[in-house]
């Protein structure tokens, strides 16, 4: 008789069940959940289950309450009702009603941790939805306490920190989602990274923030990206106004020259370093772009194109002399710049044996520099693993071993 009782009550439950398991809301085995749940409770629960499918929140709601108007209802049907009530109410916008319901479910005593978890999390998010910060963070705690390892849940609580201004809380819950992702050899989530370069910001941080965006460069090398970073560098106390060609070199290879002023500056700084095929190509990106050529300084931008070309067209002649005379001086400063001016004009193993001859020869104005722009000119020829290991010996605190730190992000 107990076993064509249960099978009766089977179809009910079912589809009860599918539509708990379906909000997040049931996990143990079904029989553990249909102890003394009568069908003058569990029809409406099914119907309140298949409205809440079909997306009939409040539809539900109200065969909800017909399963309330029976009397002498089981604590185990209380919990059901509650459940499905919570349920319903969170999708229908009541968080009233969702609140109380979930807060019957969490202190009947008769959930599984993981059920806990579960409606623990559904508390958080309902709270959130009511602004109330406190209780939002309490059920949102209580919920990975409980073993809730929902992403979501982290984020929760780093936007209700931001609610509160707490952004030592925000940098170290971030800080901590990083090391574990890392720790785990995967790439930290781009929103973590993004939580802690603000909090850092927030906190006075400023070197912290720059270890969190180039970290953010290594994983996620988007062109924003680069402009932030890049803009911070040229910003940092020390950084020697002679690293700007170099600068606007990673900008150019970032994608983050965009105006007229910037295309043409830079090429000047190119023409007065003698790196005339490099102006050229700068210039003709400028014009191909359609950032050169028009308004008030087209004609300006042309005569700059047309210089550029007659210093090209003059380049072979150059550069033979320039290197006669490097080989001859007492320091390899020239020749260091005139191999790099060879690599602009595609003659790469010839510039780059040139650099390093004016490395070997020594005397040099900045070291660093000459390492940078070895390292740049093994990039031109495509080989990354020499320009790996001649950015690896630019040191110092001017800006000229972040450059090279940031060539190898590129």
């Amino acid at each position: 008789m107990r076993q064509r009782t249960l099978g009766n009550k089977a179809p009910v439950l079912r589809a009860l069940a599918g539509a708990l398991l379906s909000a997040g809301l049931l996990t143990v085995p079904l029989a553990a959940q249909s102890q003394a749940l009568r069908p003058e409770v569990g029809k409406p629960l099914q119907q309140a289950g298949e409205l809440l499918k079909a997306n009939k929140a409040k539809e539900a709601l109200a065969k909800v309450r017909e399963a309330e108007n029976v009397p002498n209802r089981t604590p185990q049907e209380n919990l059901m009702l509650d459940r499905m009530r919570g349920a319903a109410a969170i999708r229908a916008g009541d968080n009233p009603t969702a609140i109380k319901s979930f807060e019957s479910a969490f202190a009947s005593g008769k959930l599984a941790q993981a059920e806990q978890a579960q409606i623990a999390q559904q508390l958080a998010f309902a709270y959130s939805a009511a602004k109330e910060w406190g209780k939002t963070k309490e059920w949102a705690q209580k919920a990975q306490q409980l073993g809730g390892n929902n992403p979501q849940l982290t984020q929760l609580l780093a936007y209700v920190s931001s609610q509160s201004g707490d952004y030592a809380a925000i940098a170290k819950d971030a800080a901590a989602a990083i090391a574990a992702a890392e720790a785990a050899g995967r790439k930290p989530e781009e929103t973590d990274l993004l939580r802690l370069a603000d909090a850092q910001q927030r906190t006075g941080n400023p070197a912290g923030q720059a270890a969190t965006l180039e970290k953010l460069l290594a994983n996620y090398p988007k062109k924003e990206y680069w402009s932030i970073f890049l803009g911070r560098l040229q910003a940092k106390p020390g950084f020697s106004g002679r690293l700007t060609l170099d600068l606007y070199r990673l900008r150019l290879a970032t994608g983050n020259l965009t105006t007229a002023e910037d295309y043409v500056e830079m090429a000047q700084l190119a023409l007065q370093e003698r790196q005339a095929a490099e102006a050229k190509k700068i210039l003709d990106q400028g014009f191909k772009a359609g950032v050169l050529g028009k308004g008030e300084q087209a004609e300006r931008q042309k005569r700059l194109l047309a210089l550029a070309e007659q210093r090209v067209a003059s380049a072979p002649e150059d550069l033979k002399a320039a290197e006669a005379e490097g080989l001859t001086d007492k320091d390899g400063n020239a020749l260091v710049r005139t191999g790099l001016a060879y690599t602009g004009l595609g003659q790469y193993d010839k510039g780059i044996a040139l650099i390093q001859q004016g490395i070997a020869k020594g005397g040099l104005r900045n070291p660093a520099d000459a390492n940078l722009h070895l390292g740049l000119a093994y990039l031109r020829a495509g080989n990354k693993a020499g320009a790996a290991q001649a950015f690896r010996k630019v040191s110092g605190t001017d800006g000229a071993a972040d450059l090279a730190r940031l060539w190898q992000r590129v």
